[in-house]
């Protein structure tokens, strides 16, 4: 049995985690392991590298992905896909481990429902985007990189007695926000999934204002309606004196050593995906269900539809 591993997309902390979990499952159950580097791009480019223990020694700390990565248009066309199969066969490739998000699971699965070869996705994003999984690899170490971040906001923003709009990310996901909001005791959490009422929103901010609260801090979803930019304005406009400031944590989410919670995460769910490669099963997004790692056809997991964690937004204005 030979097996290709390549990650794809945008990186996230843990995907060495996963790489190495995978390379090492595979050596363990007698598999051959090789490498794609740059994605769906070198698989259609040829890019392979044979794999052994060595290969992945030192990683599980690593934040990004040794295997490196890219988003490839190429691989959404009918003749991308034929070449990158031709590859993997000309390699002996009998199944292929895509670690990413959505866009990787998706090319995944139409690499499998074009050609038959057996193809398996672990879930690797920041984004916790895919509804098939409660948590996706990366997302834990994103929350704790944006919880430090608002801690230090917190302290010039206090100082200067500042309303501070804290951007993140997670595209049309509202989780990191949501989860980073209420664990950082922000006074507003916005996210995409939910419409709010700007008039709402000044009243909160001025109720605490007149209480006497010097600062206060919002943690805005980049896929929110309205950009940073224009919330700033528009609170500044109707909170006679404030001050709002804007900050745009960007890729600092991406990078950093993963969490301990990733780091299981991922090795958890490489190891199952071997085993499922070794049980016969043609295809499968592996993921995890409370403690419970599961599996499910790429093409169930990817219809499934996401639940927004809206309950944290109701603790957090509890807790205001």
């Amino acid at each position: 049995m030979r097996i290709g591993i390549l990650t794809s997309g945008g990186d996230a902390p843990g995907m060495n985690a996963c790489i190495r979990a995978v390379v090492r499952g595979g050596l363990y159950y007698g598999m051959e392991v090789y490498g794609i580097m740059q994605g769906y791009e070198g698989l259609i480019n040829g890019e392979f590298v044979r794999m052994g223990t060595a290969s992945v020694a030192d990683i599980i700390h690593r934040g990004g992905t040794i295997l490196q990565t890219a988003r490839s248009i190429a691989f959404t066309t009918e003749e991308g896909i034929r070449k990158g199969y031709e590859n993997l066969k000309k390699n002996g490739i009998d199944a292929l481990v895509a670690i990413g998000g959505d866009g990787t699971l998706r090319g995944g699965k139409d690499l499998y429902e074009q050609t038959g070869m057996r193809v398996f996705g672990l879930p690797g994003t920041i984004d916790n985007d895919l509804a098939y999984t409660d948590f996706t690899i990366g997302f834990d170490t994103s929350v704790n990189t944006v919880l430090s971040a608002i801690g230090n906001i917190r302290d010039t923003s206090s100082s200067h007695g500042r309303t501070t709009i804290i951007e993140v990310m997670g595209r049309e996901c509202g989780d990191i926000a949501l989860h980073a909001g209420l664990a950082g005791g922000a006074e507003t959490i916005l996210v995409p999934e939910k419409s709010y009422d700007l008039d709402d929103i000044v009243k909160k901010l001025q109720a605490g204002r007149d209480r006497g609260k010097r600062h206060s801090i919002i943690i805005k979803a980049e896929g929110f309606g309205l950009t940073s930019e224009e919330l700033a304005a528009t609170l500044a406009e109707r909170m006679e004196g404030a001050e709002v400031k804007v900050v745009i944590l960007g890729y600092i989410q991406r990078g950093g050593s993963p969490t301990a919670r990733d780091r299981i995460l991922a090795s958890r769910t490489g190891v199952r995906c071997v085993e499922l490669i070794k049980e016969g099963v043609s295809n499968a997004a592996v993921g995890i269900k409370g403690d419970t790692v599961v599996d499910y056809p790429l093409s169930v997991a990817l219809a499934m539809e996401k639940n927004s964690h809206l309950e944290y937004q109701r603790i957090c204005d509890i807790l205001l």
